[in-house]
């Protein structure tokens, strides 16, 4: 039988990039096209299984989040909420969800990441697992290097490379067993003073229990203004083209002489 598998949101951060749209509210409440940015990744949890999610964010405006979200009940889960009292890193973040987490396994998403996949997680009971998307500059992105001959072994993982050793850039979506709370707690800080996931990612690196998957749509994230530009230019095209399509499938067929037979789903 397959672990439950539950999700964290980190959506932390004083968003300072975007700076000064986030003077008055959370980075991860800003638009994208047509929703609060926060609701993708709460969508792609939910697609992946995720019924009861964490969301973790700091103290300034974490308020705005819950009079947005609530219990979470409009969108079919169940919601959480830890506080981050300091900047303390990503992996520091993910830390303060143990006790929510338990025996289960969880996938944690960056609150400004954005998947137009959706995610299933075959065949994952154990280890870890990251996603990448093969990208023009890697050397800005952690990179994954991955074992000639296979898609899915993952030998090495370094965060923005001189030389990088592959153009697959590891995104902000990740799936652990719930030993990753005892990798978290042997970590030392980086020199900018935070617990970073890429050392966590490492270590399961190291210990051979590392898994990929390869995104097959667009991914983007939304954290400079450039990007939560392109996040909703992207979101923007893909559903305008939905819309035209259902549209097309809806005209009636006409026929040779003019006159419009039956079509299912037409509107006459």
């Amino acid at each position: 039988m397959a672990k439950r598998l539950k999700g964290v949101i980190l959506a932390g951060g004083t968003g300072s990039r975007l700076y000064p749209l986030t003077k008055v509210t959370n980075k991860h409440l800003l638009p994208v096209y047509d929703k609060p940015m926060i609701y993708y990744p709460l969508e792609t949890l939910k697609k992946m299984g995720c019924k009861d999610i964490m969301i973790v964010s700091g103290r300034e405006h974490c308020g705005d989040i819950l009079n947005l979200l609530g219990s979470g009940r409009d969108m079919g889960v169940r919601l959480s909420y830890e506080i981050q009292d300091e900047a303390g890193g990503i992996a520091h973040a993910l830390g303060l969800a143990e006790r929510f987490v338990g025996t289960s396994n969880v996938a944690v998403c960056l609150g400004d990441n954005i998947f137009d996949d959706e995610i299933v997680l075959d065949g994952f009971e154990d280890g870890a697992r990251i996603f990448l998307t093969s990208v023009h500059d890697p050397e800005r992105f952690g990179v994954a290097e991955l074992e000639k001959g296979t898609e899915c072994k993952v030998i090495s993982i370094e965060e923005k490379p001189k030389n990088p050793k592959s153009n697959f850039c590891v995104t902000g979506l990740y799936v652990y067993d719930n030993k990753v709370f005892n990798y978290i707690k042997n970590l030392t800080p980086s020199d900018r003073g935070e617990l970073e996931i890429t050392d966590v990612n490492n270590f399961y690196v190291k210990d051979g229990l590392m898994t990929c998957q390869v995104l097959k749509s667009w991914w983007s994230d939304a954290g400079t203004f450039e990007s939560l530009l392109k996040a909703s230019s992207l979101v923007a095209k893909q559903k305008l083209c939905s819309c035209e399509s259902k549209n097309v499938e809806k005209l009636p067929k006409v026929s040779s002489n003019g006159e419009y037979g039956d079509v299912k789903n037409s509107e006459r």
